[in-house]
């Protein structure tokens, strides 16, 4: 799948059963069209919705405070603002871009998950880094630069702390 804004995680050998839990609450957020797919990689499903990724988040966290039993399956959902090609001028850049936003006084931390690729972790953080003039905050940041690399392709945002949805974190909350 070459265009995507969500991430869904899930447990191995579960993917397919996630995949329905996504497309069934994608439906009942009001998008009927969304796609997915099941990857390659143990426990990741790529899904693409018309719906905003970031809003997508946020009605999974209230749905999950009101009616926690609605997810089995799901375990993160990650909003997703640029897929490019897995090389690191690529990345660098769509992260520069998207990093624009932070404001005077920000902070940020850059946060890389990478599957099937070689590119070494620290190569990519320090070339993001090296591009955002803002301080780091590993402990408390403003702002998360989230890079997922699955194979050929990786997928950038640039995310508050609190729009990356994991069910166990958002169960354990209530």
């Amino acid at each position: 799948m070459s265009e995507f804004n969500l991430i869904v995680s899930t447990y191995r050998f579960r993917e397919e059963e996630a995949q329905d839990e996504i497309h069934d609450l994608l439906e009942a957020f009001g998008d009927s069209d969304a796609e997915s797919e099941i990857t390659d990689i143990n426990g990741i499903i790529l899904a693409q919705t018309s719906l905003d990724p970031f809003q997508v988040v946020g009605r999974l966290k209230e749905l999950v405070s009101s009616e926690p039993w609605q997810l089995r399956y799901i375990l993160r959902v990650l909003p997703i603002e640029v897929v490019v090609p897995t090389d690191l001028d690529s990345i660098k850049d769509a992260a520069k871009e998207l990093a624009s936003r932070m404001e005077e006084g920000d902070t940020f931390r850059i946060t890389v998950e990478k599957r099937h690729s070689s590119l070494a972790s620290m190569e990519i953080i320090n070339a993001i880094a090296g591009q955002i003039d803002r301080k780091v905050n590993l402990e408390n940041p403003s702002w998360v630069i989230l890079v997922q690399i699955l194979g050929g392709q990786a997928a950038v945002s640039v995310v508050k702390p609190g729009q990356i949805f994991s069910s166990v974190v958002e169960k354990r909350m209530q």
